[in-house]
């Protein structure tokens, strides 16, 4: 090797020594609810389809707010006519005012809203704007909800396929050891088939659960990104049981349901049906436009011909055989309508509301019980599997523990999932 390469091996390897080294790549932030949901609210959603009607809505009350104003417009125009022959001053069109006409005007329309029908589209507009809001306000708990059930359902479905991960390898585990126990002849043909049996059922429920992980990951990635199948990191509430003293309800009185929007909702939609009920009412009164015009209109462009006018309208109705009382009438019974349907609200959301606090206290006892039977069922396991081994029990007996542990895992955390579900129903039947 010639002393250029050496120089260059030389120079590599000092470069490397004094290069700083990589930082360790840390591990991925785990995603809270207010994460997810934070996520999803940021994503093209029913919410943002929410915000622009409401936008929309705020654009029409603007344009109601508009008609009380003047509309102002400038006009300019030229006629020319033919004169008639033998009198060239004259124009040969009676209807016109002269051979030429010249027109610059400036002008501006006010209408009088004597019938009140501008107050009424105003309030109209308003109430349609409440209605949006509302709406929105619906459409992001709703959203939030969704969210809320496919985070729990991840959690409660991966807890699920751990815990059938745990019970396969101990039947599995157990399965070998009645193999061995075969050979010394210390058990039956029969009990190496039960194992055996109790093993595979467990691995075919493992191979369900993580199927159901996976789904429960695809749903809830789906409310913000296209790669469903990248897995979520998502902080555990599971692995801390709620306590006894969670149980409470919300404050609220004896009605905890009356801030719930939907009332917000239908209150402004009889609002709505009241001022277009007014609205339409309003074309049986009188009705005036005022019209003040500037400017010139004369047959020649001078100075002194400038002038202004000014134009008072007035409509009357007289009888349109009451097709305008009949259509003011029918949005008189819609707002009546309303009020049967919060009627009907009431009752349902104070179904609903002592629905979801008499499952957030059951939840709670079956947390309890479920928790309890975990330990009892890993205490028969444990004494199944040295009875079975000791020559004193049979291998059934090892095989009923071993699902029976399985199945108590599945309900401690299924009761868990289901206080949690149950709890956010229980704050969306209180309108928070």
């Amino acid at each position: 090797m010639n002393f250029s390469a050496r120089l260059w091996i030389l120079a590599a390897l000092w470069g490397f020594w004094l290069s700083p080294p990589s930082p360790a790549q840390s591990p991925p932030q785990a995603l809270t609810l207010e994460d997810c949901i934070r996520l999803a609210e940021s994503a093209p959603s029913p919410v943002r389809l929410a915000k622009q009607q409401s936008e929309i809505a705020n654009l029409g009350l603007k344009q109601t707010q508009a008609a009380f104003l003047p509309k102002a417009q400038f006009g300019s125009g030229f006629t020319y006519n033919s004169p008639l022959k033998g009198s060239s001053p004259t124009q040969s069109f009676v209807a016109l005012n002269g051979v030429r006409e010249y027109l610059f005007l400036l002008g501006t329309t006010q209408e009088l809203d004597l019938s009140g029908r501008l107050r009424a589209d105003k309030e109209r507009a308003r109430a349609e704007f409440d209605v949006a809001q509302a709406g929105e306000t619906i459409t992001k708990r709703d959203l939030k909800r969704s969210v809320t059930a496919a985070y729990y359902r991840l959690l409660l479905a991966r807890h699920v396929a751990r815990a059938l991960r745990d019970s396969a390898a101990e039947a599995e585990s157990f399965e070998k050891r009645t193999q061995l126990l075969l050979e010394s002849g210390e058990a039956s043909q029969a009990d190496l088939a039960k194992a055996s049996a109790a093993a595979a059922a467990l691995r075919h429920a493992l191979s369900e659960a993580e199927l159901d992980a996976r789904l429960a990951n695809q749903e809830l990635a789906s409310f913000w990104t296209t790669a469903v199948n990248d897995p979520l990191c998502v902080a555990d509430v599971f692995e801390t049981a709620p306590g006894a003293g969670e149980a409470g309800a919300t404050a609220g009185g004896a009605r905890p349901f009356a801030s719930r929007p939907e009332f917000g909702l239908l209150a402004a939609r009889k609002r709505s049906f009241v001022a277009e009920s007014r609205r339409i009412r309003a074309e049986l009164l009188p009705q005036a436009n005022v019209n003040f015009q500037y400017g010139l209109d004369s047959n020649f462009v001078r100075g002194r011909d400038h002038g202004y006018a000014v134009f008072v309208s007035l409509n009357v109705p007289v009888f349109d055989w009451f097709r305008t009382l009949n259509a003011s009438r029918e949005f008189r019974v819609r707002a009546e309508q309303t009020e049967t349907q919060r009627a009907m609200a009431e009752r349902a959301f104070s179904r609903e509301y002592e629905a979801a606090q008499a499952r957030v206290e059951n939840a709670l006892e079956q947390i309890s019980r479920a928790a309890r039977h975990v330990k009892l069922a890993e205490q028969d396991l444990h004494l199944s599997r040295i009875r079975f081994e000791g020559g004193e029990g049979p291998a059934l007996d090892a095989v009923a523990a071993q699902n029976q542990l399985a199945q108590a895992r599945v309900n401690y955390f299924t009761a868990i999932a289901g206080y949690w579900n149950a709890r956010t129903d229980r704050e969306v039947a209180a309108g928070r």
